[in-house]
This record gives C-alpha cells, structure tokens and sequence, in this order.
C-alpha cells in the first residue's frame, strides 16, 4: 500500500492511496470461508458449497467491503499520525476514476482533504478583557423574596370581589333563554376582554347575581366561551344571549407570611433563623447565579477579543461546501449558500477554543460532567422556588440526565466552556467593571 499526500496550497490537501491485491485478500479469503461455513446453498449440505461458487457469488462485495474498511483505517491512521488538522470528512475527488472491483487487483483512490489554516491563537497578562460583575440590590432581593412568598402561598375565602386582588370566582351560571346551566362554574372576571362586561363584576358580593354575555365579555375566543359553558366551540354561535352568574364563593389570593415557616419551606428547617439571614442567603443565591451569566459574557467577549486578535483565516471554502452539502443532503445547495458563512464563523471559534483548552491542559472526566449535570439539575429544581433539594435528589436526577446520549454532548461542552473560563480568568488582565442586572440585559440583547 501506497499513501502520498499533496497540498495544493495550505488549506486544500490531496490524498492519493494505492491498494495492492497482497493489501486485502488474506482478509477477503478469511472472509469468503467464513461465508462457506454458514452458506446454505440448494444442493448442497451446510458449508459444503463450492468455494468458486461460494467467490463468483460474494467475491465483489466482500472485496470492497475489506478494500472500504482498510481505505478508512489507513486514511484516518495517516492524518493522525502526520498531524493533518483535518475539518469535516476526506471527499472522494472529483475526477476519481472509477474503480472496477471485479477485475482490478490494484486499486487507487483519490481523497480531497480541507486542511484548517496555520495560525496562532495566545492569551497572556498582556491581554485586557471585560469582566462584567453583576451588582445584586434589594430590588432583586425584594423580587426573589416575593416569588418565595407567592409559591408558598394560598386562597383564601373573602366575601367580597375586588378585581385589584385578582380574586377567583365560583357560581352558578344560567342561560336566561336557553338551556344552558353550569355548577361551579370558575371566572376570573379580570381577564375579561370587554370594559363594560368587565366591570358588572365590580364590586359584587358573595350571593349575588350577575347578568352578562359570555360572547361579548370574549368576542375572539370560542375556546375560553366553550370552556365556561362546558360545551363544543362548533356550538358557541348558538349561545349568543345573556346569562346569568350567582356567585357561590370567592378566593383570593394570599402570598404567605415572611417568617419562619417560609425560611423553612424555602431553605430547610433550621438553616435560616431571621430575616436578615433569609435575604442573605437569598443574595448569595443570586450572586452565584449571576456569576454564570458573567462567566458566560467574559467567555463571548474573549471569543470576540481573539477572532480580532487572530484576524482573517483562509478556509478551503469550495471544498468545506461540498463537505456541508454531503452533510446536508436533504436541504440541498442553497441551504449551504446561506448558512455557509455562518458555519465558517463557528468553525473559526471551534479553532481558536481547540488551541485555547490544549494551552491551558483542559481535560473532563466524569466528576466533571457529573458535576454540571448537578448543577443543571439544580437550576431547573430553582426554576420552581426548590432550593434545598437533597443532594442524592440531584445525584439522582444528574444520573438519568448522563443515561441519555443527547444530553452528554452538550453536558461535555459545558464542562469544557466552565473549566476554559476558569483558566482564563486567571491568565488574562481582567478589566472589572460593575453593572446592574438590567442594564447587562440590555447589553446582552443590544450585542
């Protein structure tokens, strides 16, 4: 076996492989008698066949099955051993010549290789970055403690209606002249649509009765009028009329007490003992939350800082497009004329990360995926107020997350992106600056 390749010039490689028949067919006479084992030929007993019967039937395919496998181990074993910074996959050349498997013992194929461009992606003291620390007010205080108070808390039975609470009504609901006739029918008259039908609600005590329109009070929704009337949206043009609604019990909304049962709740017992240390805890919470989102914009303004650092890179772009187009079969050109450019962004970062992780000897092991699964698992528990969730909980939960292959790809960049901007913290010159959370929104949508 031959191996040559060729660059063109310093992104578009050509691969050249010549295969000789003493390359392959030990491996297709192996191949062929283990074929004739387990052959189950008309006439002939269970690996008696003819083995000239047994090649004139399979001997092609087997060869190009053994030359295919040997074509990849050796192609791939040639890149890695000489270095060859390979993006996408080796595509047959355009002018290959077709190969003839049945007669042919030597074989060549040709390989077009897109190469990634030489350059040098470095970070030092000398280099000034962004770091954005987010400050965390009362305001934000104020706001998680409310969102504490509102999960823990409850309805509570009043005797009156004020819309200003959003209070949830029960009553009887009457069709004046039809039919129509609903138990413990459920409104929250301030989500209605129309002002005046609205506002006979205002006002209204438990007992009374109040005569409305159900299609007026919701003129562009058949699913909320079906809803309430408990029957078929293809029926609600038959009810068009007023109705009656006797209110038999009123709820209002009560956020719970900030004391020690909602320290408790939130927290676990004991673990917060005033309310000074409840918001304490609270603004460490916070503070570790919006570190992420810092650590996340220092990661895309380093990002930013070395593709200006490195400056324009030349790809091998007629070939990575017929590289996309193979991969994007389904989608055809004109998919690739319009997120080519895109890609090549991408691609231009994943370089410059690549040597930025080997630099700072960035390696992920399964503590460290376990870890990030944690913490996700952690966000998404705080996502509905639970924030002393049992650490063998998350275990737990981390564990299914890292059974499902969709999730550890993605799981693995996470690690990769949490230990890269740890490193880089501690390589670059930080230029910290303090910012309130509303205007790093801003930033981040104006960016």
């Amino acid at each position: 076996m031959n191996i040559t390749f060729e660059a063109a010039d310093k992104v578009n490689g050509l691969m050249t492989i010549t295969v000789e028949k003493e390359d392959y067919q030990q491996e297709v006479d192996k191949t062929l008698k283990d074929y004739r084992k387990r052959a189950n030929v008309p006439g002939f007993r269970p690996g008696q066949a003819p083995m000239g019967m047994i090649k004139r039937q399979f001997g092609t395919s087997v060869k190009v099955d053994v030359v295919n496998k040997l074509l990849g181990e050796k192609l791939y074993g040639y890149v890695r051993e000489n270095k060859i910074q390979m993006l996408g996959e080796p595509l047959p050349c355009e002018d290959q010549v077709p190969q003839d498997f049945e007669k042919d013992e030597t074989l060549t194929f040709k390989f077009d290789i897109a190469v990634a461009p030489e350059f040098e992606a470095k970070l030092s003291g000398k280099d000034k970055v962004d770091y954005y620390n987010i400050t965390v007010d009362d305001k934000l205080i104020d706001q998680q403690v409310d969102m504490y108070a509102s999960r823990a808390g409850q309805y509570e039975k009043v005797e009156a209606y004020d819309a200003e609470q959003r209070d949830m009504l029960k009553g009887d609901l009457r069709e004046v002249d039809g039919t129509i006739e609903v138990a413990d029918a459920v409104l929250m008259p301030q989500y209605i649509k129309v002002d005046d039908q609205k506002k006979l609600f205002d006002g209204s005590k438990l007992g009374d009765v109040i005569t409305w329109n159900p299609r007026k009070a919701y003129p562009e929704s058949d699913v909320e009028v079906s809803s309430l009337m408990k029957i078929d949206k293809s029926q609600v043009a038959e009810h068009t009329g007023d109705f009656t609604y006797q209110i038999t019990e009123i709820s209002r909304f009560v956020k719970a007490e900030v004391n020690q049962q909602l320290f408790d709740q939130t927290f676990g017992e004991g673990a917060v003992k005033d309310e000074k240390e409840f918001r304490q805890k609270i603004a460490d919470q916070i503070g570790q939350q919006l570190k992420t989102d810092s650590d996340y914009k220092f990661l895309q303004d380093v990002r930013a800082y070395l593709e200006k650092k490195v400056g324009d890179l030349v790809f091998p772009e007629a070939l990575l497009k017929r590289v996309m187009l193979q991969n994007n079969k389904d989608k055809g050109a004109d998919f690739v004329e319009k997120n080519f450019e895109g890609s090549i962004k991408e691609l231009k970062w994943h370089l410059i990360k690549e040597q930025l992780v080997e630099a700072q000897g960035i390696k992920v092991d399964d503590d460290d995926l376990k870890g990030i699964a944690k913490e996700a698992a952690r966000a998404q528990f705080a996502q509905y107020g639970m924030s002393n969730v049992p650490e063998e909980y998350l275990d737990n939960y981390a564990q299914e997350m890292l059974k499902k292959r969709e999730n550890v790809d993605g799981l693995v960049d996470r690690a990769v992106d949490v230990k890269l901007t740890a490193a880089l913290k501690g390589v670059v010159k930080l230029n910290e600056k303090s910012i309130s959370l509303e205007d790093f929104q801003k930033m981040l949508q104006e960016k």
